[in-house]
């Protein structure tokens, strides 16, 4: 019973204090809603001078070649020590497509592309400093002030300079400016969004990204289906050389020993082993032919990863800060503020301040 009174008492006691701290807060309502009020202007201002952010989204499919090509012919082509090329995905699958498309080369390759502005050619990286307006600030640096991306230049001829540059734009474009993200695991379809304060660069951006990866894709996907390619088109024309000069060769021996006496078969060697060569070489052509025809087919069907769904199409979507929001927002941190400093002074001076 003793326990519960405490209890009770504690209670009230509780009950008592905040009554009082009500009251205290109560007395001065005026400054909390002043403060309030300055700091929902404050919020207000925020607001209004934050720039608006242009979002560009483009989805595409990623093709997932799981299956190897060539079947029986694929083993056929081994015995003469080629390889088919059959695709597995691997590198260009899932969460290493999307890791490739934020990789620094592969940016960099897209801000270095040409884009048309107001009819003039530049690179997105020097569209990239003009509307941050960056050279401005480089005025008084001379080593910058000099400094120009022309389009399509020569990555490896970059100076110190030129290479900070590209990677302060890297690393500003991959710290939540670039979004690449898969929509569902189950579903092959890759998203990539830029942000930024310019309309027409976040589109290029988008365009180049893809493009950049789908070259790259074409390029590593496809070598080895052109190097097998090539290699079976030299060892075709070979052999193709080699039976033609054998047949010459049979017609050539056959000449030799017309009308030749029954009993020297020794002239004839030469003829029988020249048509030896035709059915060889004839055998080999072919089955080289039919490889050469499966290794065309072969390069045809190394298609471009991405099959592009939705484009970013102008206008793009357009983000800001609300100015009712971020006004509310600032009056309920200025009010809560004042009320924290007013609790915490008032118990500092009666607990601690003796």
């Amino acid at each position: 019973m003793q326990t519960d009174n405490q209890d009770e008492i504690n209670i009230q006691e509780i009950i008592l204090k905040i009554r009082d701290w009500l009251i205290y807060l109560k007395s001065k309502w005026l400054i909390i809603v002043l403060l309030g009020i300055l700091g929902g202007g404050i919020g207000f201002l925020y607001a209004s001078l934050q720039k608006s952010t242009y979002i560009a989204t483009m989805v595409f499919a990623l093709e997932d070649e799981k299956s190897s090509s060539g079947g029986g012919l694929s083993g056929l082509a081994s015995q003469f020590g080629l390889d088919m090329g059959s695709s597995t995905g691997g590198a260009f699958s899932g969460a290493n497509l999307i890791e490739l498309m934020k990789s620094r080369s592969i940016v960099e390759k897209s801000l270095l592309n040409p884009v048309m502005i107001n009819g003039k050619e530049v690179s997105l990286a020097e569209y990239y400093i003009n509307f941050n307006k960056w050279r401005e600030s480089w005025q008084n640096k001379p080593l910058l002030t000099g400094i120009q991306f022309y389009p399509n230049g020569d990555r490896s001829k970059y100076n110190l300079q030129q290479d900070s540059i590209l990677g302060v734009i890297y690393e500003t474009l991959t710290k939540g400016n670039l979004n690449i993200y898969q929509n569902d695991k189950k579903v092959s379809f890759i998203s990539i969004e830029v942000k930024s304060f310019d309309e027409l660069f976040s589109k290029y951006l988008v365009e180049n990204l893809a493009k950049e990866v789908s070259d790259f894709y074409v390029e590593t996907k496809s070598k080895k289906a052109k190097l097998n390619l090539a290699i079976l088109e030299r060892q075709t024309d070979s052999i193709r050389n080699e039976l033609n000069s054998s047949i010459s060769g049979v017609a050539s021996a056959i000449d030799n020993t017309y009308n030749l006496n029954p009993a020297l078969n020794i002239k004839r060697v030469q003829s029988t082993r020249r048509q030896v060569d035709v059915q060889a070489n004839t055998a080999i052509l072919t089955e080289l032919v039919k490889n050469l025809e499966m290794a065309k087919v072969t390069l045809r069907k190394e298609t471009p990863l991405i099959q592009i769904i939705d484009k970013p199409i102008l206008p793009l979507k357009k983000e800001k800060v609300s100015r009712l929001k971020s006004a509310q927002m600032g009056g309920l941190i200025g009010g809560f503020s004042i009320v924290f400093y007013l609790i915490f002074s008032t118990w500092w001076k009666k607990n601690i301040a003796i």
